[in-house]
């Protein structure tokens, strides 16, 4: 990075994606992303927006499940930091509540429309036995 990272309003671009993963309905939220970007969530490389959807499908269809953006950063180089928490349970048993810290890192291709080269997500500490 050529300079310091910068609090900023959270953009409507990362609220749209938020909203997708909770949702499970891609749309607008996932349009910043293409067939060559790639995602890591923990161990997981995801390669493509097909691959992310599928991911996502996978490991949140089970859940009720809510992020929250608490902090956005702006860093040069098309990098962007982003701190939030998630809220979820098993739609099988949605009063057993868990709350997880989350870090998105998006490198960026480009800015105006924006796409999205690389996200790297990390999540937890988790209590993984109760959502899993």
């Amino acid at each position: 990075m050529t300079d310091n990272a910068q609090a900023t309003a959270v953009p409507g671009w990362i609220l749209k994606f938020m909203d997708a993963i909770d949702t499970l309905e891609f749309g607008e939220g996932f349009a910043p992303l293409s067939e060559d970007t790639d995602m890591f969530f923990g161990t997981a490389h995801i390669h493509g927006v097909e691959a992310i959807k599928e991911f996502f499908i996978k490991i949140d269809a089970p859940l009720n499940i809510s992020h929250e953006v608490l902090e956005f950063w702006t860093a040069g180089d098309g990098v962007r930091l982003l701190r939030g928490e998630a809220t979820m349970a098993r739609k099988t048993e949605p009063d057993q509540v868990v709350r997880a810290p989350f870090m998105h890192i998006f490198y960026l291709d480009q800015e105006e429309p924006v796409r999205i080269r690389t996200l790297r997500i990390t999540a937890g500490p988790l209590q993984t036995d109760a959502v899993m």
